[in-house]
């Protein structure tokens, strides 16, 4: 009798859509495994910030079913509405349980907490394991966007209580970095099995990417790219790379160009800065669909994991690709663990954030050392096939639920 299992994430990709592929792929590699898979989600596609077509989806073919509980959605991340929304989702989330969920293990990405909560309540109720998949820290992320004395502890303590519950009631962790594995037992005595995956990727899509999108990407010869693939927005340092463009002009470094890749909040505001400031060697690319955008990670010489100092993330989703390029890394993420990693496997060097000459003095230290940079690229696609390719790494989830069912 295959176990069953459900998987529950509120923000995966499905077919054809923008957005994060860590649930879809863990959909997939459990039906594999010989798991019967339910995958749960929303009917608000996150990074559309729209409803889906659910008809339409439902035509098509999935390794695991579909499940949909409706939710309102949002306009923006950092919105009240989105409080709301998951409120409304964790609700639909319970209703769903109670009347099909005849599960063996209940796997769920947090955040949300509520949705997570939900979902954990179910399975003490039931008498399952429950199973977190830690991939960010909900009050700690938001705090990054609004910090106000008091106002702050008010308005976030129900996202922080919600996520002490989900904590109280786990079978098992899986985190996306060793900070994020360890958080549920800050205030917890917990005596549970727990693992680090990193969201990492497929290395053999991401270089069938570079092949097929590698040879439309024109670099014309002598040029440096130094770029940047991801959010553009709070958490991330883009201003500061624009205004490197700018000094790397005024140090007649005019080769070396700024690539930004991705869309965001802050898009708009950083392309008028760019204007502004005359930088015609810093290009906001727009969003590129994940083969192309691996085709300009590989076609570079230096990628930057560009973080702002007070940013609460640890180990990223683009890390997997920036490695899997092979190219030298600049990090301004200041988590520890992520430093300690840059410095330990040697793919990169570290800098202090939100510093202009800081960055473009480690630019420059980079152009003029292509040895180093060859080496570090090395290192780099080694940790990509050993620690985030999901086809190996993602088999620690596996040896969980064994070890738990």
């Amino acid at each position: 009798m295959k176990k069953k299992i459900a998987v529950i994430s509120m923000g995966v990709k499905l077919n054809g859509e923008k957005g994060y592929s860590r649930f879809r792929y863990i959909g997939d590699f459990l039906s594999d495994a010989g798991y019967q898979v339910d995958l749960i989600t929303t009917t608000f596609q996150h990074w559309e910030k729209a409803q889906r077509d659910i008809d339409a989806i439902k035509k098509e073919a999935y390794k695991f079913k579909l499940k949909f509980i409706y939710e309102p959605g949002y306009r923006k991340n950092i919105d009240p509405r989105r409080i709301w929304s998951h409120h409304i989702a964790a609700k639909n989330l319970t209703k769903l349980l109670e009347a099909e969920g005849d599960y063996d293990l209940i796997y769920c990405e947090i955040p949300p907490n509520d949705v997570a909560l939900a979902a954990a309540e179910y399975a003490k109720k039931k008498g399952i394991p429950f199973v977190p998949d830690v991939n960010d820290l909900w009050p700690e992320a938001m705090r990054m966007v609004l910090d106000i004395p008091v106002v702050s502890d008010i308005l976030f303590y129900p996202l922080k209580r919600d996520a002490e519950k989900v904590y109280s009631l786990v079978s098992g962790i899986i985190g996306t970095s060793d900070e994020y594995r360890d958080r549920p037992l800050k205030n917890q005595k917990l005596d549970v099995p727990r693992k680090t995956v990193y969201v990492g990727n497929e290395i053999a899509e991401f270089d069938k990417g570079v092949e097929t999108y590698g040879p439309q990407i024109r670099k014309p010869e002598g040029e440096f790219w130094v770029s940047y693939a991801g959010t553009i927005g709070t958490s991330y340092d883009i201003r500061t790379m624009v205004l490197a463009g700018k000094e790397l002009l005024d140090r007649e470094m005019d080769q070396i160009k700024i690539k930004i890749l991705g869309g965001g909040p802050l898009k708009e505001e950083l392309e008028n800065l760019a204007k502004e400031k005359g930088c015609a060697n810093v290009e906001f690319v727009g969003y590129a669909p994940y083969q192309k955008m691996a085709a300009y990670l590989a076609k570079s010489d230096i990628l930057v994991n560009s973080f702002v100092k007070k940013a609460p993330q640890s180990i990223v989703t683009k890390i997997g690709d920036y490695l899997a390029a092979g190219k030298p890394m600049i990090n301004t993420c200041m988590s520890p663990e992520f430093r300690q990693k840059v410095e330990t496997d040697g793919f990169g060097i570290n800098i202090l954030p939100e510093d202009v000459k800081i960055l473009t003095d480690a630019i420059i230290d980079l152009y003029q050392d292509k040895e180093g940079c060859r080496t570090m690229g090395e290192k780099a696609r080694k940790i990509a096939k050993e620690q985030f390719d999901r086809p190996q790494s993602y088999k620690k989830i596996i040896e969980l639920i064994e070890e738990l069912t």
